[in-house]
């Protein structure tokens, strides 16, 4: 009988944690109290070190989901040894010169249209950032599709020789690891030499994501596809293609699925890109809040980011072996769907703490559809030497911490062990240059060939 009671008291424990959490839930308004109380940020000590016992002297340099990971407001919280020694912002590393030249050439002539629909539709865009200097009119979907469009190199690949790692934990302390192959590409505006501004393996994208787990076993062969369209008032949603192992052929994803977990994990497909956001820029807009330094991991050491040993756990938080953090200029957004398109999505508001330089998304708070604060996203985007490229941006680390759920999803696409880089652009292994396998959906039937 009390191994009974026991059992049920536990169960209904479990049932009331995420309730707990739901209750002490941040709500939406205390990011507008964050806007007003980082107003007068000052400047941040390029020599100092954050710990949990002066943390608040820092806090207004960070995102306001760190805060509560500071503030022990939720089940995910810093470890009580945390330590972010901080340097200086360093700039002028994460662009080649190519799209450089493509924005200055083409961003005076992009252009917004809104739809008597409410769609938004991106006019003249040619490659590199689309609005360099978003201003209003509709200043904050600017900044949402500079995040969309934001640079990485022309093909992004995590092979078996170097494969993306992915690590699941939960409120137990148990750790599941998974490793993924991953090929990225520009279909089209390219702007990185020696690729096509325009490919033709998947007509009329521009984009395309595909992802297989290698482990574990049972796992093995799944795979995804995205597919992003240049036209997104044909194509609103990317088409998503799931090639199922145990069916020997893939399957088309309906366009609710975007709150879907990927492979299980915390990331949505609206989540699941180096750059914040993953959905779309027409039926989503944005809201410009404020611009801020915000702390962020810029240039780090991947050998020093391999997990665990280079993760503060049980949170999996980055140890100072990564590097130093810095307070970078970053434009906040809060992105949501356009009303008509609301009705059933997962997230209010998506508050995008996105970077000035590249626009990638360093940092981002979800919230649920009654406004209570989700999961908290961090992105930690590298900038390095690539050959043929010279300095630019060249890769990404992950934390997407689930707070209603206390559960949490780390992703490192260095490879593991040894810190190895993703492969980017010529630097690829020949047969991952191939479009049609990696890039459309006939290229999923070739899996277990």
């Amino acid at each position: 009988m009390r191994v009974l009671t026991r059992i049920v008291a536990t169960g209904l424990l479990l049932i009331a944690l995420p309730a707990l959490g739901w209750a002490q839930s941040t709500d939406r308004s205390e990011m507008d109290q964050w806007v007003k109380d980082t107003q007068n940020q000052g400047t941040v000590p390029t020599d100092g070190k954050i710990t949990n016992a002066n943390w608040q002297q820092y806090k207004h340099f960070m995102p306001l989901g760190m805060q509560k990971l500071f503030e022990g407001a939720y089940f995910w919280k810093m470890p009580a040894d945390v330590e972010m020694d901080i340097g200086p912002a360093v700039y002028n590393t994460f662009l080649p010169k190519t799209w450089v030249e493509a924005t200055e050439k083409y961003g005076p002539q992009t252009q917004v249209e809104v739809l008597p629909n409410g769609h938004y539709v991106l006019k003249n865009y040619h490659g590199g950032t689309p609005f360099p200097n978003p201003q209003e009119p509709n200043k904050g979907w600017k900044i949402l599709a500079n995040v969309f469009w934001a640079y990485v190199p022309s093909v992004y690949v995590n092979s078996p020789n170097n494969y993306g790692s992915v690590w699941s934990l939960d409120r137990f302390g148990n750790s599941n690891a998974t490793t993924l192959d991953v090929v990225y590409r520009w279909s089209d505006f390219n702007t990185d030499p020696g690729f096509p501004v325009q490919q033709t393996y998947a007509p009329g994208t521009w984009y395309t994501e595909w992802g297989m787990e290698e482990s574990p076993e049972q796992a093995r062969y799944t795979a995804s596809l995205n597919l992003f369209y240049v036209d997104q008032e044909a194509h609103p949603f990317p088409d998503v293609f799931v090639f199922v192992p145990a069916l020997r052929r893939s399957l088309r994803l309906a366009s609710t699925a975007r709150c879907s977990p990927v492979f299980g994990f915390d990331w949505t497909y609206d989540d699941a890109k180096t750059n914040g956001f993953n959905g779309s820029t027409s039926i989503y807009t944005g809201t410009f809040l404020a611009d801020r330094n915000i702390l962020t991991l810029a240039h780090f050491n991947t050998e020093g980011s391999v997990f665990p040993g280079g993760y503060d756990m049980p949170l999996g938080f980055p140890k100072p072996t990564w590097g130093k953090w810095e307070a970078r200029s970053m434009a906040v957004d809060d992105v949501a769907r356009i009303p008509s398109e609301s009705q059933g999505y997962c997230y209010s508001s998506r508050i995008l703490y996105a970077d000035r330089e590249h626009w990638n998304g360093d940092w981002v708070d979800l919230y649920d559809s009654n406004h209570k604060l989700w999961k908290s996203i961090s992105y930690y985007n590298d900038a390095g030497q690539v050959p043929g490229l010279g300095s630019a941006w060249d890769g990404v680390a992950s934390m997407a911490m689930d707070f209603q759920n206390a559960h949490e999803t780390v992703w490192s696409g260095f490879g593991n062990p040894g810190g190895h880089k993703p492969y980017l652009d010529h630097n690829a292994p020949a047969e991952y240059l191939d479009g049609i396998k990696y890039g459309s959906p006939g290229g999923l039937m070739m899996i277990m060939r």
